[in-house]
């Protein structure tokens, strides 16, 4: 069959192909097509001049409208802060404990800490604060460094174990790693601080595991096991555990050793960020059941 042949209730050129008596036909692009890219190209053509469009070797084209959208991002950021100025600075001026007090204030507090916290600490603390395992909650009464306004602020602007010139640092040994403490030593050591917290263990047990504690974990966790804010030193004698309170779980902490990790948030987060997260942090435990 020849190309150049023409169907005859169309009158399209075909193209020459042929499948089971279906003839191919080659016909034209329709105009509205057309019509469509060239619109399409103009348009585009139009926004490489008027807008910040080509990367260039150490810049980009800045288009004849200078539009950008960092400024748009910097004006909003800047009209935010205007209108949340009045009750910010009086949360930055006011004590916690009249914050608290504040159902206004604290309205303010709650809606915009939510969002900060989420997009901040939510990733290892929980979306409700409640922590996770080897992420401490933040709705008890457990504080590693001290749960007051002032310290979590504290705790907030230097982080622990991060690069912040300030920061906390905290840092259990590898006991059974390292070869402190042989493995039947660790496992009296796990019956002593379980039965700091009410569990059950044979009496002579328990005496042997409270020598080696003694020795071994006292200068950190104090001789009564109910820890040290100075050296964010948790305490053992509640029933709050960060890595579990198990047989396993505590094995494994005191073989191979813990030591937890927060970023410093001074420059990500304001003072009054740092603040309004405090308060918020303060309000979650005073609402957490006990």
């Amino acid at each position: 069959m020849s190309v150049k042949d023409r169907d005859p209730l169309t009158g399209h050129q075909t193209t020459g192909h042929e499948w089971d008596g279906i003839t191919e036909l080659n016909t034209r692009v329709p105009r509205i097509v057309w019509f469509f890219i060239i619109v399409t190209h103009l348009f585009a053509l139009l926004m490489w001049i008027l807008l910040p469009t080509w990367p260039l070797v150490t810049t980009y084209t800045k288009g004849l409208l200078g539009f950008d959208q960092r400024d748009v991002v910097k004006q909003d950021i800047e009209l935010a802060n205007m209108t949340r100025a009045d009750w910010a600075d009086r949360i930055a001026a006011h004590p916690t404990a009249d914050i608290l007090k504040d159902p206004e204030l604290m309205a303010r507090v709650t809606g915009t800490a939510h969002q900060i916290f989420g997009d901040n600490c939510a990733g290892c603390h929980g979306t409700d604060a409640a922590g996770g395992p080897g992420f401490p909650s933040l709705i008890d009464t457990a504080w590693l460094w001290g749960g007051d306004t002032d310290t979590i602020m504290e705790t907030l602007r230097v982080g622990i174990n991060s690069t912040h010139l300030d920061t906390r640092y905290a840092q259990m040994l590898a006991f059974g790693r390292d070869g402190i403490l042989p493995r039947d030593d660790i496992r009296l050591v796990v019956d002593y601080v379980q039965s700091l917290s009410g569990a059950a263990a044979p009496a002579d047990r328990i005496a042997a595991g409270g020598e080696i504690f003694a020795n071994n974990c006292a200068a950190c966790h104090g001789e009564n096991g109910d820890g040290n804010t100075d050296l964010g030193a948790p305490n053992l004698t509640d029933a709050f555990w960060i890595y579990g309170g198990d047989d396993k779980a505590m094995y494994e902490t005191i073989w191979s050793g813990r030591q937890g990790w927060m970023p410093s948030w001074e420059d990500r987060l304001s003072l009054t960020e740092r603040k309004i997260l405090a308060v918020y942090l303060q309000h979650l435990g005073q609402a957490a059941p006990k």
